[in-house]
């Protein structure tokens, strides 16, 4: 157990860097990031499957984020077939164009295909405030 810890710590970290500066720097290689029948919601708005999900990315305003903190684990063998998947939390802020940043959640079920790692899902929500 203790060598899949250390794995996804190290996986997750250069995860983030790559995920990040693709969405901010190459969003037109996002597709590859993903599994072929990959799901990503987006502040509610969804897209299933990778082409969709790249079209989303599009879609989406120039962006700016900063990591602030990153927590991963490794999902028990039973529950995913010794498939090495692990489940990883990012916050941070992003802005958007000119916009002031506004700090956001993500959260990603990454696993390994081949001898790559593919989002399986990707939830992302920016956190306005209640008040």
């Amino acid at each position: 157990m203790r060598t899949k810890i250390d794995t996804v710590c190290t996986t997750a970290e250069a995860f983030v860097k790559l995920y990040y500066d693709h969405v901010d720097k190459k969003r037109q290689h996002m597709a590859p990031l993903y599994m072929d029948t990959g799901l990503l919601v987006w502040n509610g708005n969804g897209a299933k499957g990778k082409d969709e999900i790249q079209k989303y990315f599009h879609d989406l305003p120039r962006s700016e984020h900063t990591v602030i903190t990153i927590d991963a684990q490794p999902i028990v063998d039973d529950a995913v077939s010794t498939q090495l998947t692990f489940v990883m939390q990012v916050s941070g802020t992003v802005k958007f164009h000119e916009n002031p940043a506004k700090p956001f959640q993500q959260t990603f079920m990454i696993t390994a295909q081949g001898d790559k790692w593919k989002i399986v899902s990707d939830c992302f929500r920016l956190q306005d405030g209640i008040l």
